[in-house]
């Protein structure tokens, strides 16, 4: 589903520490093109509110009690695609990096960020696109560095379908996106995803478009 965008981004609180909330939630609302509809103060009332009222954008913290953000964010994704997910930690451990990526997160920000990258970050997430601290970014590029070093000659070649698919994912589309962008279905775009890791050894979308630009066989612009 395409945003509208003359309409102000609709976004959706959950941390378990209800100051904390209060004070993200002034920062996005000195934003007039941001709408906070709804706060949780757990995964489980998060996902209840989604149900109902679905955002544009979550933002989710991760230590939350009874559904943690990172279970929250694989059933988001499962049950509501369209939203976007905007991890908002005070963790920067690789672990949960990962795990937060591999759950489907567009974007992992530190609560150690200013209130400008908290705005840039949940409008650059509602777009499509990726949002991450610059500390949590520098771990990306060198974990993908990395595991391209250690298998540059290993590498199998991608098929120029699956060149294609990654191009588009790295424009910050989606799959239905992606696979209306080439006709096929969002169940071939993910075949075509699984065969990238698998080709490149990485689990998530954003390595996998970090290990191609490191190849110089996409550029990001």
């Amino acid at each position: 589903m395409i945003r509208n965008k003359n309409k102000p981004v609709r976004v959706l609180l959950a941390d378990d520490h209800a100051v904390v909330r209060k004070g993200i939630r002034d920062f996005l609302e000195e934003d007039d093109t941001l709408r906070v509809i709804g706060e949780a103060n757990d995964g489980e009332e998060a996902l209840a509110l989604i149900a109902r009222h679905p955002p544009d954008v979550a933002v989710f913290d991760i230590q939350m009690p009874r559904l943690n953000g990172l279970d929250a964010t694989r059933r988001v994704k499962q049950e509501f695609p369209d939203v976007q997910v905007l991890i908002l930690t005070a963790y920067d451990d690789d672990p949960y990096l990962f795990a937060a990526l591999q759950a489907g997160a567009s974007g992992y920000l530190l609560k150690t960020s200013s209130a400008e990258e908290l705005l840039h970050a949940v409008h650059a997430v509602a777009e499509g696109e990726t949002a991450l601290s610059p500390a949590v970014a520098k771990k990306l590029v060198r974990r993908a560095a990395g595991s391209a070093a250690a298998q540059d000659e290993i590498i199998e070649p991608l098929t120029d379908r699956e060149l294609e698919v990654l191009r588009l994912a790295a424009q910050g589309l989606g799959n239905k996106q992606i696979g209306v962008a080439l006709n096929i279905s969002d169940r071939t775009v993910q075949g075509h995803l699984a065969n990238i890791y698998a080709k490149f050894h990485v689990a998530t979308r954003t390595e996998a478009v970090l290990f191609a630009v490191r190849q110089k066989w996409i550029t990001l612009e």
